[in-house]
């Protein structure tokens, strides 16, 4: 019986201790977070030799590939694969892992919270106790807005936006109206909503929705969707929430709506820079709840997000089949 051969691995952010650990006793292991001071040279010179990639939130583009050229398969411990070049990765035939499922739940709790906490002021209200400015009870200018029973659009209806429907159809009452580029089937992917969520085209559920929550990939076809017409679109008093990607949103679109037109708040888990700039005019603006891209920042879900990463690249470098392939032939088209 062989011994498997080992290859040359390149870990580019941080894996849990027991993860790398597996990794390790199979391969080699260069560790190279090309974010971090000091190790961006060590991730260069090791993208020469690297056959697997493993990690995150860092753009490997066409000229980053050329410099890689043993590369068999990367491992994304994302669900989103935006930070890679999907053309050049078909092309030269290497394999793209990612993490569905394992942070769908995680996700939509913070997006539901997003919602929870922009409609009730929370963040503002919490202040508001900590700088010691509550002295009696609040008045009016201080109260939020019911949730339940409100009508929420959702941009995007896959696992996440569905697990984002059952929150508020199931909990909080509320209708719920999707848009998405193909239709679902209920009655096998969510039975639960049947007769629940109803699929709409993006100029209704805009036009109708007291909440609109953004569950979008990033995509051509995505990008820069929610423009100047769009939150124009949107009813007097509506609340938007982006829990996708910051370039779905034209962020100086969103600043005039909530300056200038009827928006009444957003809460935004995204931007369209990361970290958001400290001259962002979104980090303290009045109407806006922001959080710094939590989604699925729980130490449960990052660790099974982690090992399926793991378990994904393992399985491309023996020859099998990963359990969470990305479709790259059809995202490429």
């Amino acid at each position: 019986m062989s011994t498997p051969t080992r290859k040359k691995v390149l870990v580019f952010r941080e894996l849990p201790p027991d993860q790398l650990a597996r990794l390790q006793a199979q391969h080699d292991v260069t560790v190279a977070n090309p974010r971090l001071p000091g190790q961006l040279p060590a991730f260069e010179a090791a993208l020469a030799t690297a056959e697997g990639m493993i990690g995150s939130s860092y753009p490997i583009g066409e000229a980053l590939l050329a410099r890689a050229p043993q590369l068999q398969v990367i491992s994304s411990v994302s669900v989103g694969v935006d930070n890679y070049a999907l053309g050049a990765l078909a092309a030269r035939g290497i394999v793209l892992c990612h993490t569905p499922g394992v942070l769908t739940e995680t996700t939509a709790d913070t997006i539901f919270s997003l919602i929870m906490a922009t409609s009730r002021r929370l963040v503002e209200l919490a202040s508001h106790v900590r700088e010691g400015r509550w002295s009696r009870n609040i008045g009016e200018d201080l109260f939020g807005w019911d949730v339940h029973g409100k009508t929420l659009g959702i941009l995007g209806f896959g696992r996440i936006g569905q697990a984002v429907a059952r929150r508020a159809a199931l909990g909080f009452g509320m209708p719920v109206l999707y848009h998405c580029r193909r239709p679902v089937d209920l009655a096998t992917t969510s039975p639960e909503l049947a007769g629940k969520a109803t699929r709409t085209t993006l100029d209704e559920l805009l036009q109708r929705a007291d909440i609109v929550a953004a569950v979008l990939p990033l995509s051509a076809e995505t990008r820069g969707l929610m423009g100047e017409r769009e939150f124009g679109l949107m009813k007097p008093g509506a609340i938007f929430i982006n829990g996708a990607r910051g370039a779905i949103v034209h962020e100086g679109a969103l600043l005039h709506a909530l300056d200038h037109g009827t928006l009444r708040a957003a809460g935004l888990d995204v931007f369209a820079t990361e970290p958001l700039p400290l001259d962002s005019p979104l980090r303290t603006h009045p109407k806006v709840t922001a959080l710094p891209h939590i989604g699925s920042a729980t130490f449960e879900t990052r660790h099974a997000m982690a090992v399926l990463a793991t378990s994904n690249l393992l399985q491309a470098l023996a020859g099998e089949r990963p359990d969470a392939v990305f479709n790259l032939e059809t995202a490429a088209i």
